[in-house]
């Protein structure tokens, strides 16, 4: 729980974010250290990360009540707001660019040990330059000695984000993150998010049982949602080929595949250099 103020560095002079840790009210001081200990986590795991497209953690100011987090302040609106004020979905090649800036914060946080664990349109800012952020690691976990974090038994979130497994068992995962991303992606090109039934309870065991609503406006990004929201975490579409699509969707080259094409004739001509060079020469 939080506050984020705007507030100006004097000694950089830039403007910054500050994240004022606030504790729910009445609960004793043991509750009180546990939060304290959560905001240090979280700033700690968003640290980690060094991506363009993650908002950057600059500090970690300890008070006499609870932990202050200074980070970059991105004049934005987050992906949740702008959906509001619209009052419609977005194209699917504007939801391409979102999807790609956060598909690469989310592999730089995982090669990083670092699970976000709370990917939806209000974590997802949009910049007045465009640009794209993904904020918010309060509900982050971090395994700072194996890259593949997974964590059992702990549940918070907006639960309709939350892939099956984690509903299920309790069970985050990186493949989690990804299925969250499938499903904020969804509701940014169809305006709703990817499971809709009577009551919460019916809407979560379909989310779990069930294969999500057919998209109606996704066009070119459906095969890319449907890949996202598979429920077995091992049937899911990983993240390369994942950006791989994102890529021809918003018609710009894979730069994988172009190095890869460059490198290949390359080592072909050094492995005819070496060959050449190792013929005998004629005798005299």
């Amino acid at each position: 729980m939080g506050r984020v103020w705007l507030a100006h560095d004097e000694n950089l002079l830039r403007d910054v974010a500050v994240k004022q840790v606030v504790a729910p009210p009445n609960i004793d001081s043991r509750e009180k250290d546990r939060v304290r200990r959560l905001a240090v986590r979280e700033a700690q795991a968003a640290a980690q990360i060094s991506h363009p497209n993650a908002v950057r953690i600059y500090d970690i100011v300890h008070s006499e009540t609870m932990p202050w987090i200074v980070m970059e302040y991105v004049p934005s609106r987050s992906l949740h707001q702008l959906l509001r004020e619209k009052g419609s979905p977005f194209t699917p090649g504007f939801v391409a660019m979102i999807g790609l800036a956060v598909l690469d914060a989310l592999t730089a946080a995982h090669r990083a040990g670092v699970l976000h664990r709370d990917v939806t349109p209000h974590n997802i800012l949009v910049g007045d330059d465009k640009r794209i952020f993904l904020t918010d690691f309060g509900l982050a976990a971090w395994n700072p000695f194996d890259g593949r974090t997974l964590l059992a038994g702990e549940m918070a979130g907006k639960p309709q984000y939350m892939a099956p497994e984690r509903l299920q068992f309790g069970m985050s995962i990186p493949e989690g993150d990804l299925w969250s991303l499938g499903a904020t992606l969804y509701a940014a090109v169809e305006g709703r998010v990817p499971f809709i039934r009577d009551s919460l309870a019916e809407t979560l065991t379909a989310q779990i049982h069930e294969a999500p609503d057919p998209p109606r406006y996704a066009g070119p990004l459906t095969p890319i949602l449907c890949g996202l929201l598979q429920r077995e975490p091992k049937l899911r579409m990983g993240a390369p080929e994942v950006r791989t699509q994102l890529l021809k969707i918003m018609g710009l080259p894979d730069e994988g595949a172009v190095a890869q094409r460059e490198i290949v004739p390359r080592r072909q001509r050094l492995q005819s250099a070496q060959t050449v060079a190792m013929v005998p020469a004629p005798a005299a």
